[in-house]
């Protein structure tokens, strides 16, 4: 498993009964997460402490409820800078597991020695994009919300990297790489983080063990002559890590390199265990 233990402003403080229990900088959310199934004693007294709580409904979906909680507040990874706000379906605007992907590749563009282009898709408010930008990559930033999109400019501002070189475009990913087919661009990296099920522009149905494969092998027609790096992340809980490193394997065969895919995890304070947070998959030069 590869774990995203190198925060400061982040933990997972305790974990029971479908619940996790975090510190966010100096505020304390319980969110409801699917794969604690355990129930142990909440013995930790920030359960007694927290700030915002996010209530899961039986009839799907929930809503949060608040306790000092400002609407804005922000938190820092390394020289990052991170806006969060809780919204809808329990998130706050980052997914702090996905740490240890940014540092993966961040050591890829540093050590590359050439300048790199990335691609970033489903690209949300910017975690990966800064990351490679602060790297020394110019990046392509594509999500198909607005909103996500001026989020993660904002991050981009916080974290003093306005004048990077990072497109931030507000697109449907899979028409946007149909069109860089079309113009002949490339990419030395590229990463995506893709729903488990969504609608395009025009009601195109995405779901994601029926078109993620298909996806990726549309999206190695951009790779240029020499890639660097591919990551594939996923959070649909029936889709294995081995599952993303073959579907890697398959579609980059002609290029060699390496595969390898894993389960990845955040520390739990209060056990000392690894709680997993999804999967990815990464193909390296």
């Amino acid at each position: 498993m590869w774990i995203a233990d190198k925060w400061k402003d982040y933990e997972v403080l305790d974990t029971s009964d479908g619940e996790k229990l975090e510190r966010w900088g100096k505020y304390i959310l319980v969110r409801p997460d699917p794969q604690v199934i355990w129930s142990t004693p909440r013995k930790h007294p920030d359960w007694q402490k927290i700030n915002g709580h996010y209530h899961r409904s039986s009839k799907g979906g929930g809503e949060w409820e608040f306790f000092n909680l400002p609407e804005q507040w922000k938190i820092s990874y390394r020289d990052l800078n991170f806006h969060l706000k809780p919204f809808s379906f329990k998130h706050t605007g980052l997914f702090p597991e996905q740490a240890v992907n940014w540092d993966w590749f961040s050591d890829k563009i540093k050590n590359a020695n050439r300048p790199i282009k990335v691609l970033n898709l489903f690209a949300y408010t910017g975690g990966a994009t800064l990351a490679a930008a602060q790297a020394g990559a110019s990046v392509t930033h594509v999500d198909a919300s607005k909103g996500m999109v001026t989020w993660a400019k904002e991050n981009a501002v916080e974290s003093g990297l306005e004048q990077a070189p990072v497109r931030w475009l507000v697109d449907d990913c899979k028409k946007f790489v149909e069109r860089e087919i079309r113009r002949g661009h490339h990419y030395d990296g590229i990463i995506m983080d893709p729903p488990s099920y969504g609608r395009g522009p025009k009601g195109e149905i995405w779901k994601i063990e029926e078109s993620i494969f298909p996806f990726i092998m549309l999206c190695t027609q951009i790779l240029s002559e020499e890639p660097l790096f591919f990551l594939v992340n996923s959070y649909t809980t029936g889709l294995a890590p081995s599952v993303l490193g073959y579907m890697l394997s398959v579609a980059l065969k002609k290029y060699g390199g390496y595969v390898e895919a894993e389960e990845i995890g955040l520390p739990v304070m209060s056990s000392g265990l690894i709680l997993p947070c999804g999967a990815s998959g990464r193909w390296e030069r």
